[in-house]
């Protein structure tokens, strides 16, 4: 199972992983400061609408590259993006929702701005774990 899981298709979704992580810290990081530094909105509000940001971005590019490079789907029809789209919100609040829980916890002690900055970092993590094994099980597995 495990061979299964880390073949060459892996190695493509982490390919991609990099490219649209970067792109994805790029939109979350810079929004986040921009709503918070220079348009003064409130750090819980810039915070989960940066994550959001960065998601909707982030899955757009995310659908076509690892639909067309990563697993080779040729479905064109709508049922695909639908299936794309539940699990990219699945693992979102799960992802970001259990790391912006546990890392409130576990620094408690620390500045809120660390917590807010690893509980992203955290979730991102999460994310990508919960992300892989749904567009490769769910998401992109073609039907036979």
């Amino acid at each position: 199972m495990i061979k299964k899981l880390l073949d060459k298709t892996f190695w493509k979704f982490i390919l991609v992983g990099i490219v649209n992580t970067l792109f994805g810290m790029a939109v979350m990081f810079s929004l986040d400061y921009l709503l918070t530094a220079v348009f003064g909105v409130d750090r819980d509000v810039s915070h989960w609408v940066s994550i959001a940001a960065n998601y909707i971005f982030g899955s757009v590019l995310s659908y076509f590259l690892n639909k067309n490079f990563t697993f080779g789907n040729k479905d064109k029809s709508f049922k695909v993006v639908a299936k794309f789209v539940v699990n990219i919100v699945v693992c979102a609040v799960i992802a970001y929702g259990a790391a912006t829980l546990a890392i409130k916890y576990i620094l408690s002690d620390a500045g809120e701005s660390v917590q807010y900055n690893v509980a992203k970092l955290a979730g991102m993590v999460l994310f990508v774990m919960l992300n892989y094994v749904g567009q490769r099980f769910f998401a992109f597995k073609e039907e036979k």
